[in-house]
């Protein structure tokens, strides 16, 4: 029997939230400050940066790749068996780092197994839980507060692998990571409630009729313009974010400045994030979800601008993050919003999860890119370009998006 299946008293909003903002600190906040282990795993293998930024790229495309699968066993049988399976897989991913030693080993411990583990306990399957299960007046803010807590995350484990790095080592350093990782596996029975009776369903006809299956929700989302313009802007942030996280310390590192900056810098971005992702969250019942995107991407696009038109030194670096800080992940509750607006929340852990597999083929290209780049040219210059222009186009994609749900035809099955 599913879990979903299983009638017991919801639990209270708050600490359901707080649960799942919660797990996404710790997955997100570990696999958002990998890039501070590139310097380190290069002179302990010596693969070069090319080959330990395309194991990280292959970790984005899966940590995407796996949020429309998880989301919809999640889906099914509800997100605590999910997210207990990848507490278990993001633990044995990072356990096993110390003992790969090639290429093909990084990609399996840090590309696949820690990624995907990552995945599992992710925003698709955090967010769609919290939508499923409050009211709707609910989910602009819980979306928004449990974002925040993957910008937490940034800023809470970017200084302590920094601190663990440098006092114990990189091998000391991702071994206790794979141990706090296991902590997400108890948070997790705080979603174990039913989804809330009577949350509007795609598909229904209004005298009865019963939502689509998952594969007619699917056909109809294919089917829907705007649906594909979420896709388009979300792959831009995936570029950003990727490409950022795994290739920020190398930038500051070029500039002649230490790796603390680096830390701080990320950890900056978290902390801003944390209001950003609030405050965006607060506006996704006052403001049109498509015009919060619009501001986002192109307040990117200014910061990059700024930053490249400024001098290199560390109160460049922490204004830059603090300005992106506040851009950074607040892209997903709108993105949430709008897939739960013109679908309903039945198959929003797959629908938002196949977003995200947008925004991380984005990441592959953002991480895999920086470090061919690099090792090109000797500077980030193109990719800081590639930016700027992404993120224009990713403003100006989401603004013929529909905020009202398409018409659905009663589907009988």
């Amino acid at each position: 029997m599913s879990e979903t299946a299983i009638a017991r008293a919801p639990v209270p909003a708050w600490p359901l939230m707080i649960a799942a903002a919660t797990i996404l600190l710790i997955t997100t906040g570990a696999r958002q400050s990998l890039g501070l282990y590139i310097a380190p795993l290069n002179q302990s293998t010596g693969l070069g940066i090319a080959d330990i930024s395309l194991a990280l790229a292959v970790g984005q495309f899966v940590w995407g790749a796996s949020q429309p699968l998880f989301g919809a066993i999640a889906d099914r049988y509800g997100p605590v068996r999910v997210i207990l399976a990848g507490a278990v897989i993001l633990a044995i991913g990072f356990a096993t780092t110390p003992l790969a030693h090639s290429t093909t080993g990084l990609i399996w411990t840090l590309g696949v197994l820690s990624a995907a583990g990552a995945g599992a306990g992710s925003f698709s399957i955090l967010i769609g839980a919290a939508a499923q299960r409050l009211a709707p007046q609910q989910r602009a803010f819980a979306a928004g507060f449990i974002n925040a807590g993957a910008s937490f995350g940034q800023f809470v484990f970017a200084p302590l692998n920094q601190l663990l790095i440098v006092v114990y080592g990189w091998v000391s350093a991702i071994s206790t990571m794979a141990l706090l990782m296991l902590s997400t596996a108890p948070l997790a029975w705080w979603l174990r409630s039913t989804p809330t009776a009577g949350s509007p369903q795609p598909g229904a006809a209004a005298a009865g009729g019963q939502a689509p299956a998952l594969r007619q929700q699917l056909s109809i989302a294919a089917r829907d313009p705007s649906y594909w313009y979420l896709h388009l802007g979300f792959f831009t942030c995936g570029f950003h974010v990727a490409f950022l996280v795994t290739h920020l310390p190398g930038e500051v590192n070029l500039c002649g400045l230490g790796s603390a900056i680096a830390a701080t810098s990320l950890a900056i971005i978290g902390l801003a994030n944390i209001a950003g992702s609030l405050g965006v969250g607060v506006l996704g019942n006052r403001v049109r979800l498509k015009w919060l995107l619009f501001w986002v991407y192109l307040t990117r696009a200014v910061a990059i601008a700024l930053y490249l038109a400024s001098p290199r030194s560390a109160l460049t670096f922490y204004l830059f993050a603090g300005v992106l800080g506040l851009t950074w992940l607040s892209t997903v509750p709108p993105t949430a919003g709008l897939v739960g607006k013109l679908f309903g929340t039945r198959y929003l852990a797959t629908l938002f999860g196949l977003t995200l597999l947008s925004h991380q083929i984005g990441g592959f290209f953002g991480a895999f890119l920086g470090g061919q780049v690099m090792s090109r040219f000797g500077n980030y210059s193109w990719m800081w370009y590639a930016d700027i222009l992404l993120a224009l186009g990713a403003a100006l994609i989401n603004l013929p998006i529909r905020e009202h749900p398409m018409p659905r035809l009663t589907i009988v099955r």
